[in-house]
């Protein structure tokens, strides 16, 4: 017999691996797939996210990300969605500078490498919307993964989403 807690955690991570594959199918906007995608479920890590949210929050004065931190707190599993930072080539002048070396030389995001991250992170909230399992794009969960270093040093851009039931 499982409870509905039990139960209720399974949905979670069933649902953050639907939410995954949703995040690297997504369509790109020059066909690059740079899109990382991690599910966290199990309670140290979940823990040390939190830890680092709480951390941003003091450090920064950032009340945001302690609420953040605590509406997390009853979530069985979140999904991480990060970019890695490449330029397009294009010298489109999007991203504000006028050359892709500009924005290399100023440690600048390419401003295709937003729009997937985007557009990959809309895929997943969909997939989780239609589950149904209630679900919240944060920024914060995204900004407290990339310094914990989740996305490795070319990861540049995040966005997490809770789940709960």
């Amino acid at each position: 017999m499982k409870t509905s807690a039990e139960l209720e955690q399974q949905a979670a991570v069933q649902v953050a691996a639907l939410m995954a594959a949703a995040a690297r199918t997504a369509p790109k906007t020059r066909g690059i797939d740079n899109i990382r995608v991690v599910a966290i479920d199990d309670e140290p890590t979940r823990q040390q996210l939190i830890a680092k949210m709480r951390e941003i929050a003091t450090k920064e004065n950032r009340p945001g990300l302690a609420r953040d931190a605590g509406n997390i707190e009853n979530s069985p599993a979140l999904v991480v969605i990060g970019v890695e930072a490449n330029t397009a080539g294009l010298n489109c002048g999007f991203c504000g500078n006028s050359t892709c070396e500009g924005l290399e030389a100023a440690n600048g995001i390419c401003s295709f490498n937003s729009i997937d991250l985007g557009i990959a992170t809309a895929s997943a909230a969909e997939v989780a919307g239609r589950a149904p399992m209630d679900n919240r794009v944060m920024y914060s969960i995204g900004r407290a993964s990339l310094d914990l270093g989740l996305f490795g040093p070319k990861g540049k851009q995040a966005l997490g989403i809770p789940l709960s039931v």
